[in-house]
């Protein structure tokens, strides 16, 4: 059974360097990619900062009044994640072992866990900083596990589909390095939102696509419908 999405939008080109900027040689193994045509499932987080889980398991403060708004959308046949990343209150500058400091961790509720996924940092003047794009594995993170390995070394998509719950997004700061903001993944239904002249809407699926994926979408005149997950 397979849910789909149609496309709504293509990364920039200024995006994908962005990216290589951050990442530098560790991000070989990845992607920037356009937005794919279909999705197989995708997810929103309310990231708070009185979740922070230090590496021992303690409970920490993150940063005072922060949140931040995660949206994925996943087509795990083809390992691509798009993401669309808002932080409001985040300060200062971000500080991380791994090669960005915004990550999808696999950690269940008060619980630390390895970082499997790292994207662009989030970006802006003011109050808000934001990211979107695609990415397409396989994934690399830049951090080295106690095996050895990069922490996304074997790491899938369908790893979260199975289990969303038990992974959850963050980024750090110099100030705060255990994290400003976390929280975990929760899965969005998909369907029933429809742009232009009228139609079906579903405000979980608006939320998770975000308003820049709603924008652009919009624009475009693109239909978002419920799929069978039977088709494959």
């Amino acid at each position: 059974m397979r849910r789909t999405l149609p496309r709504l939008a293509a990364v920039t080109a200024a995006s994908a360097l962005t990216f290589a900027a951050t990442a530098g040689i560790a991000m070989a193994q990845e992607t920037e990619v356009p937005e794919p045509d279909t999705f197989t499932s995708m997810y929103t987080v309310m990231a708070t900062p009185d979740t922070i889980i230090n590496n021992d398991g303690e409970s920490v403060p993150g940063e005072p009044g922060a949140t931040g708004e995660f949206n994925f959308r996943i087509n795990s046949d083809d390992e691509i994640i798009c993401y669309d990343i808002t932080l409001r209150g985040v300060t200062g500058e971000y500080q991380s072992p791994a090669k960005t400091a915004t990550h999808i961790h696999e950690a269940n509720v008060g619980e630390p866990g390895p970082p499997r996924l790292a994207f662009p940092d989030p970006t802006g003047e003011g109050d808000t900083r934001t990211s979107s794009g695609c990415l397409q594995g396989p994934f690399t993170t830049g951090l080295e596990g106690d095996n050895g390995e990069d922490t996304a070394t074997g790491f899938t998509l369908s790893q979260i589909e199975a289990n969303p719950a038990g992974f959850t997004a963050d980024t750090h700061t110099a100030d705060y390095a255990a994290g400003t903001v976390r929280g975990q993944l929760t899965e969005v239904p998909m369907g029933g939102v429809e742009t232009g002249a009228g139609g079906t809407s579903n405000d979980a699926a608006m939320y998770a696509i975000g308003a820049a994926g709603l924008a652009a979408a919009a624009g475009a005149g693109v239909v978002l419908v419920r799929r069978s997950r039977a088709q494959g």
